[in-house]
Formats: structure tokens, C-alpha cells, sequence
């Protein structure tokens, strides 16, 4: 029998860290870091470090359901000193499909060892979508997912739906859903669930979340139940290629003279303007870049049925088929307002450099659509 002044199973972040041999200036500069990750003032450092310096460490339960391991692949392409690494060292990782040692029977024995032990207080990140038109669509050691799921769930402190598919079902719950595909809340309603979407996510907003959770608890969420300190504001309103779109400068094709020039990609079908995700600011690759700045439009990936949004290079305002949200649509219609605005506002600056013009209601039309 355990006695009341036993040794915990899981020491400290902080004695974790030092014992891996990571400094106090590693540490805060990691902890500088993690604040300005999620927007917050330099003043909460210290308070960051002595939470982290005392919050204990937590067991983390990873399952991986209908997924393409795209989370977990974006998870380990991480820099060096990683912040990534810095977190997980931080936390004991005691089930993860992809990532553990163990397998068949002594996997299975870790995730119901980690469960006995540590219920009620661990952490349940799960990734991919659960099917539930057919237990046998996907199964681990013989359990459905969605059992698997809701065993887990039971005994969890917080859930973290990391990826767009255990967020909102993603590309499996594309239509027409064969397998019945559906997200981490669609199942689990008495648990407080943090949806990190994207296809995949960004690895410092994987980690910053649990780093959150750690500090100060459960994060601010919007109403899709993500982060908003990285989901607050839409791709679209922090894209440096946004005075582009305000003076109507689209490009037309992939390589065009305006492509070349870094103009707006939103005729080539950028989702950016209805997509709310950090990749502008916080960017990947040790923050190198993100799809727009490398020439391509964003896809729309860390919104729900963003897969059925229509055609990935058709234009908001111009969906393919009868698929996708109403609320993309009444974006799309702001959004071709604001082009017609940037073409009136064209006339006008022609105007007052002396170009003056009679242009009809149908020209300018045609010159928003072009």
C-alpha cells in the first residue's frame, strides 16, 4: 500500500527538466518563448516559469483513430533546442500509437496501466476521426474506436482533439462519409474538449495548448472550442498579401506576371478570408513560412467540412456543386463585395490623377469579376 508521504510517480516539469539537463536560462527563454506563442505580455514570463516550475507532470494518453499520422509527423519535425521537445519531456507520454516502444499485448497493458493509475487526472489527446456507421471500420487490439474512446475518455482531466479530423471529422468525414466518420464531441459531451485543428496543426500550437493547460488550465475558446489565442483571428486579416486584395490585384494564374509580384491569391480559390488559424504569424518551419508565402492559396484545412468547401482553386464566391457550409458562402458574398469596392476605389484614384473615364454599373462589374 502507498503511503501519504510517498514520492509521486511523476516528478515536476521543473525537476524533470533539470534532470535532462536543460538550464534556468534554457528554461526562461523557453518560457519567453511559449508566452509569445500565445500572445501574452512579457510580464507573464516569471508567472509562466513558476507555474511550469511546480505544475506537476502530467500523463498523457495519445490514441489514433482515422487519421494519416500527419499530426504526429508535424509534431516531430521540430528545430533544435525544440520547445516541442521541451514540452514532451515535460509530460509523460504513456501511450502513443506511433511514437512507443511496446507493441500488441504490452501496448494495450500501458494504455490500461496509464488509465488505473493516473484516473481521473491524465490528459486524452486523440487524432483522426471515429467511425460509427461499423465498429470494424477501424479498430485497435480488436476494440472499436469509438469504445476505445469512450474508455479513455471516462478517466480524463481534459481531452485534446488535436487535427481537423478528431476536431471536426476532417477529410474522412468528407462527403459522402462512408465510414460515418465523427469528431471527438460529436461522442463525448461531459468532458471539457479542446479542439486544435488543422490538416495538420502547427507543432507550436500542439504544444503551446498542452503547455497552456499545464500553467493556467484550460484555455480561452471560441465557439468552435479552439485555442483563440491561435485561432482568434482569421488568415486572411494578418496576410501580408492583404493590400494586394484591397487594391483589387488578383493573381490570375499560378504564373502570372501578378503571382510573380506576390499578389493576392483569392481567384486561384485561397481560403484565407473564412479560415481562422495562426500559420501567418506563428508560421512552420522555425517560422521560415506558410502556404501563401510559398505561392499557394490556403485550403481552408482547420475549418469544419473545409473539404467541401468546393474546389480548392475556385474562388469563394464561386463553389463547385451544392456542398459546403452557409456560412462560407455568406463570407464569400462580404468578400466579393470587397472586391467590387477595390475596384471602385480604382475609378476613384484614377479620377484624381486626371484619367477621367465614364464607366458604367455593368464595367465595373465586369472589372470586380475579372
Amino acid at each position: 500500500m502507498k503511503q501519504h508521504d510517498e514520492v509521486p510517480r511523476h516528478p515536476t516539469v521543473g525537476e524533470q527538466l533539470r534532470s535532462q539537463g536543460i538550464s534556468r536560462r534554457g528554461f526562461l527563454k523557453f518560457c519567453t518563448l511559449l508566452a509569445s506563442s500565445m500572445a501574452l505580455a512579457p510580464a507573464m514570463v516569471p508567472k509562466i516559469a513558476a507555474a511550469l516550475e511546480q505544475a506537476k507532470r502530467p500523463s498523457v494518453i495519445w490514441l489514433s483513430f482515422q487519421e494519416c499520422t500527419g499530426c504526429t509527423e508535424s509534431l516531430t519535425r521540430s528545430h533544435s533546442p525544440s520547445i516541442e521537445g521541451l514540452i514532451f519531456d515535460a509530460i509523460s507520454l504513456d501511450y502513443h500509437h506511433t511514437l512507443q516502444a511496446a507493441s500488441g499485448y504490452g501496448a494495450e497493458a500501458a494504455r490500461e496501466e496509464a488509465i488505473k493509475e493516473n484516473y481521473g487526472k491524465y490528459v486524452l489527446v486523440v487524432d483522426g476521426s471515429i467511425p460509427l456507421d461499423n465498429p470494424g471500420f477501424s479498430t485497435i487490439a480488436g476494440i472499436s474506436n469509438v469504445d476505445m474512446l469512450r474508455e479513455a475518455a471516462a478517466g480524463a482531466a481534459a481531452i485534446v482533439a488535436v487535427g481537423t479530423c478528431a476536431a471536426f471529422g476532417g477529410l474522412p468525414k468528407a462527403n459522402p462519409n462512408p465510414t460515418g466518420a465523427a469528431s471527438v464531441a460529436d461522442i463525448i459531451k461531459d468532458k471539457p474538449i479542446i479542439n486544435v485543428s488543422g490538416c495538420p496543426p502547427i507543432p507550436v500550437v500542439i504544444t503551446g495548448v498542452l503547455a497552456h493547460f499545464l500553467t493556467f488550465g484550460l484555455p480561452e475558446l471560441d465557439s468552435l472550442g479552439r485555442p483563440k489565442a491561435f485561432y482568434g483571428q482569421n488568415i486572411h486579416d494578418r496576410c501580408y498579401r492583404r493590400p494586394f486584395y484591397e487594391r483589387g490585384l488578383f493573381a490570375e494564374t499560378f504564373d502570372d506576371k501578378g503571382a510573380k509580384a506576390g499578389w493576392c491569391l483569392y481567384k486561384l480559390g485561397c481560403k484565407g478570408p473564412v479560415t481562422y488559424n495562426a500559420c501567418a504569424t506563428t508560421k512552420w518551419n522555425e517560422g521560415t513560412s506558410f502556404p501563401i508565402q510559398s505561392g499557394h492559396g490556403c485550403i481552408g484545412c482547420s475549418e469544419p467540412d473545409f473539404w467541401d468547401f468546393g474546389g480548392l482553386y475556385q474562388a469563394l464566391s464561386v463553389p463547385s456543386g451544392a456542398s459546403g457550409k452557409t456560412v462560407v458562402y455568406a463570407a464569400a458574398a462580404g468578400i466579393a463585395a470587397g472586391v467590387a469596392v477595390a475596384a471602385v476605389n480604382k475609378k476613384t484614384k484614377a479620377d484624381a490623377a486626371g484619367l477621367h473615364k465614364t464607366v458604367t454599373v455593368e464595367e465595373l462589374n465586369q472589372e470586380s469579376q475579372s
